[in-house]
This record gives C-alpha cells, sequence and structure tokens, in this order.
C-alpha cells in the first residue's frame, strides 16, 4: 500500500508526523514538535498580566483573541509545526580590521529569509503527502508567542530571561511555525525551568528582566537600539552599556545554559557573516546604497539612520 496519500484519504496522524520529523531532519532540522490548534486559555492570562503590567513592545499582535485563537488565523486548523533553527557560530574575535558591535542573531543573512525558506520546504514536502493541506508559516511576524509555542511543543524550557532554551543549542535559536489543518499528534512542554542563577537579571543593561520569567521589553536594549525618533534619557543611559549598536546578547552570554553549547548545523547561518561596522562606513554611505547593500540583513529595515544614531551615542568622539 502506497503511503503517499491518494485522492479523499489522508495518512495516519503516526505515519505521518514520522515523514515530517524526518525530512526535517534531512534538511537539518533536527528540533521539531507539534502543538495542537486551540485556544491558548493559560497564555492568554499569562499574556494580559504582562500588557497590565505595560511590559510589551507593541510589535506583538495587538488583538489579545488573535493572539490565543489559532481558528482566526486559519479556520480550518488542527496543529501546529514548530521549528527551532540554531544560529550559534562560535565567538568571533574582535580585531582592528573586524569590528564586533552587531548582535550574533544578526550576524548571518536575515534569519526572516532563512527560516520562511525552510518552512516553505516543510510545507511543500507535506501538500506532496496530504491531500487539501492549508498551510500558513510565521517567522517573527505571526499572532502567537513564537516561545509559548515553542515550549508547548516540547523543545525547550523557560528561562528567567523569558528566552526558550534547549539542551544542545542553548537559547540561540530562532522560531518559524506552520499553522496547518492536519491533526499531528501534539507533543507535551517539558517540566522545567533554566538554573535560575539569576545572572542574567544582575546582568542586563537595562535590568529589564525582574527575575520572574518575564521581561519588560521597554527596557531590552534590543528593543532600544532598534527604536525609531528621539530616545529618552534612560534609553541613552541603557544604550551606552555595551558596544553593540544591534540588539543585545548580554543575558544570553552570562547564562550557563549557553556554555559548551554545540554550533549551528545550518550552514546558512555560517556563510557571509557580518559582525559589525565602522563609524565611516556607515557615515558614507548613501541611504539608497546601503539599503542596496544590507536588504537582505536582519538590521537593514530600520536603516542606516537608526544605526549611525546608536553608534554616536554609544561612541560619543564620533558626533
Amino acid at each position: 500500500m502506497k503511503e503517499v496519500a491518494s485522492a479523499g484519504r489522508i495518512p495516519a496522524p503516526e505515519q505521518m508526523k514520522k515523514k515530517l520529523i524526518d525530512y526535517c531532519k534531512s534538511i537539518n532540522i533536527d528540533l521539531t514538535g507539534i502543538v495542537a490548534a486551540e485556544p491558548f486559555t493559560d497564555f492568554e492570562k499569562a499574556w494580559r498580566r504582562q500588557v497590565e503590567r505595560g511590559f510589551i513592545s507593541g510589535f506583538e499582535e495587538k488583538d489579545i483573541a488573535r493572539r490565543v485563537n489559532p481558528f482566526l488565523t486559519l479556520e480550518s486548523a488542527k496543529s501546529i509545526i514548530v521549528c527551532l533553527f540554531p544560529y550559534f557560530t562560535g565567538d568571533a574575535c574582535e580585531t582592528p580590521s573586524n569590528r564586533i558591535n552587531l548582535s550574533k542573531s544578526a550576524w548571518s543573512i536575515d534569519y526572516h529569509i532563512i527560516v520562511k525558506q525552510k518552512l516553505e520546504m516543510i510545507a511543500l514536502f507535506l501538500k506532496q503527502h496530504i491531500d487539501n493541506f492549508e498551510y500558513k508559516c510565521f517567522v517573527d511576524n505571526g499572532p502567537f508567542s513564537d516561545r509559548y509555542l515553542a515550549w508547548r511543543a516540547g523543545l525547550g524550557f523557560w528561562g528567567i530571561n523569558n528566552c526558550i532554551i534547549t539542551d544542545r543549542y542553548g537559547s540561540y535559536v530562532f522560531i518559524g511555525y506552520i499553522i496547518n489543518n492536519y491533526p499531528f499528534e501534539p507533543d507535551k512542554p517539558r517540566e522545567r525551568t533554566c538554573l535560575q542563577c539569576f545572572n542574567c537579571v544582575k546582568a542586563c543593561p537595562g535590568s529589564c528582566i525582574p527575575g520572574d520569567f518575564t521581561i519588560n521589553p521597554q527596557r531590552c536594549k534590543s528593543y532600544i537600539t532598534q527604536k525609531k525618533g528621539p530616545l529618552s534619557p534612560l534609553d541613552v543611559e541603557i544604550l551606552k552599556k555595551t558596544n553593540l549598536i544591534w540588539g543585545c546578547d548580554v543575558c544570553q552570554e552570562v547564562c550557563p545554559h549557553n556554555k559548551n553549547i554545540e554550533r549551528t548545523s545550518l550552514a546558512e547561518f555560517l556563510r557571509d557573516l557580518k559582525f559589525g561596522f565602522e563609524y565611516n562606513e556607515l557615515k558614507q554611505v548613501s541611504n539608497r546604497e546601503f539599503l542596496k547593500l544590507y536588504r537582505n540583513r536582519s538590521f537593514s529595515w530600520r536603516g542606516k539612520g537608526v544605526l549611525l544614531r546608536n553608534y554616536e551615542i554609544i561612541n560619543e568622539k564620533c558626533k
């Protein structure tokens, strides 16, 4: 009997889940899990508390109903495939000709591009095996909490710094997911947390980690480096705490779960690495040239002006 779906037939969920996981491994995605498509009532309670505290960045889905109800995104939804994409390439060494002032998450080609391509490959594979397969892919731009889904899918555990932590790759992972209309068997969350050493709480430049597995993104340096418009005196003070002009790695660098982790096995995150900018490199390039050169980088969406502003605040002598 053929395992490929014939007209009007749906393959057995346990067989299809194995096919999915095997295919993901064949394209170097070794962390894949499933979340059942159902209202996320536990997340809703936690998220409403975050909103009440003002612990939101403004980038999240504003409609709480859409944030917790998968059926408002895909009416036929039955499950959500969640994949993690490790991006740690090792620690770079700063030299006179190699300035490091971008966070590790921005060294490679834009992760949105890399992850979206992988998710679409998975979806195409599933369409070849499942009749009438419907789906939507999201990479850091969907209505749900990526980290919540990764936890629900059993792919990692919560850190005090609100990151999802894995055994093999620590917290250096991007998250992508595919909401779809196939009833894959869901996985179970892991019943553990980080060591709760509070290194991240003590080291955070903006003191944005209160120690209760949440963060205040308004005081997160990574968030501040992406803000447009005038910065507050507190923003400026936080920005000056480290030399990164885009993003922040402090809470991950001091985390014991990120010691001796494996480097990424995804070749896309190992090519065309850019660790930082020199001042004149930013100052002399036009906005048009900047976008042409770096349109496939995650930091390009804010334009060169924000990076230049951050550079001049951190290095006042450059003004």
